[in-house]
């Protein structure tokens, strides 16, 4: 394939990459709805009845223990291999990076910081509700057991609720709950549930976690998922947030009340399409002793170069080179219509005015 035929074919990709998309018409942002908040209770009661059973040490823990005894890691070698890549797919780290990665490319081409933001509050309550109960109860795992058929609470554990399952749960989940169409969501629906509980069959079996642990993990990760749509007018206003302290950055690099060095580090993130650049533009330096004639070079009356800032103007609108702050001398034409004025100006010994302003 010749070079010219390359080049092309990349052009072609990037222009597709770069075209500009349509947000979705028909997008409906989750509504907290009757059938929501029923099935938020039944979850709610569900965690706190095996929070209570652990607690309690009543049936679930002796459970805990039999399939413990079981060791299903000796029962089953042949997948073990297989099973200790798949438990990373409950790992926090990894998990969202790729998570993030995927809705910043959404936030990207439709404009917008929900998919990021609604990523940054899961996580968050994820932090806060399953990390505070973890060090709360203090709960050891299976290998660190000390007492047959204890509980294993409060001594310094924090394996309880399983974080993996959890963060499965919420990981996978997000992308479902910002899914665009019906369709699309039933069917991340089902593939997050199916990741979820796959991690959390994974830690019992690989013995890092007890049955109880994986059981109240399911249900803290779909706590929050169901409590989210109480979060989206959190949500919206950190978006416009964002957005306004954008546009107030954007302006005041437009009329150049920032210094160069900011203006240049913050122009790839205050670009839109290509529509805003920067142009040096030469000022002259302030004061009388430094304004040259016009019958001079700029500078020739300091022995210095004109200083330079960086500004961004519009790309369909004139480059501005007039001083943005209110002028001293009338308004009018600043350059001398022909020559003989210069002249008579310089007879006279009155100094010309700067071409840039004064």
């Amino acid at each position: 394939m010749r070079t010219d035929q390359i080049l092309t074919r990349l052009e072609r990709v990037f222009a597709r990459l770069d075209r500009e998309p349509e947000r979705p018409a028909h997008l409906q942002t989750p509504q907290m709805s009757r059938h929501r908040v029923v099935l938020l209770g039944s979850t709610l009661a569900f965690y706190l009845a095996i929070v209570v059973a652990v607690l309690t040490t009543s049936w679930l823990v002796r459970l805990d223990w039999q399939i413990m005894f079981f060791r299903p890691y000796e029962q089953w070698p042949q997948l073990h291999a297989f099973l200790d890549y798949l438990v990373v797919l409950g790992q926090r780290g990894p998990t969202a990076v790729m998570v993030a990665a995927w809705l910043g490319w959404r936030s990207w081409r439709q404009h917008t910081l929900r998919p990021l933001i609604t990523l940054g509050v899961a996580l968050l309550l994820l932090n806060v509700t399953v990390g505070s109960v973890k060090l709360g109860l203090g709960r050891l795992g299976p290998h660190y057991a000390t007492e047959i058929g204890s509980a294993e609470l409060f001594a310094g554990g924090d394996i309880f609720p399983s974080g993996h399952t959890a963060n499965a749960v919420v990981t996978w989940g997000i992308l479902a709950y910002l899914a665009s169409t019906v369709v699309t969501r039933r069917v991340l629906s089902v593939v997050s549930a199916v990741v979820s509980l796959s991690v959390g069959a994974t830690t019992v079996y690989l013995g890092t976690h007890w049955v109880s642990d994986v059981l109240l993990g399911w249900s803290a990760g779909l706590l929050i998922m169901l409590a989210l749509p109480w979060f989206e007018p959190l949500i919206a206003r950190t978006e416009a947030y964002v957005f306004d302290l954008r546009e107030l950055l954007r302006r005041r690099a437009e009329t150049g009340r920032m210094p160069a060095p900011v203006v240049s580090a913050l122009t790839p993130l205050l670009s839109a399409g290509g529509k805003w650049q920067l142009k040096p533009v030469a000022v002259a330096a302030e004061g009388p002793s430094a304004a040259p004639s016009p019958a001079t070079p700029a500078g020739a009356a300091t022995g210095h170069a004109p200083a330079h800032r960086s500004v961004v103007h519009p790309a369909n609108r004139p480059h501005l080179i007039r001083s943005e702050r209110t002028p001293v001398t009338p308004v009018g034409s600043r350059r001398p219509a022909h020559t003989a004025h210069t002249e008579r100006a310089g007879t006279r010994g009155t100094a010309a005015r700067p071409v840039a302003g004064g």
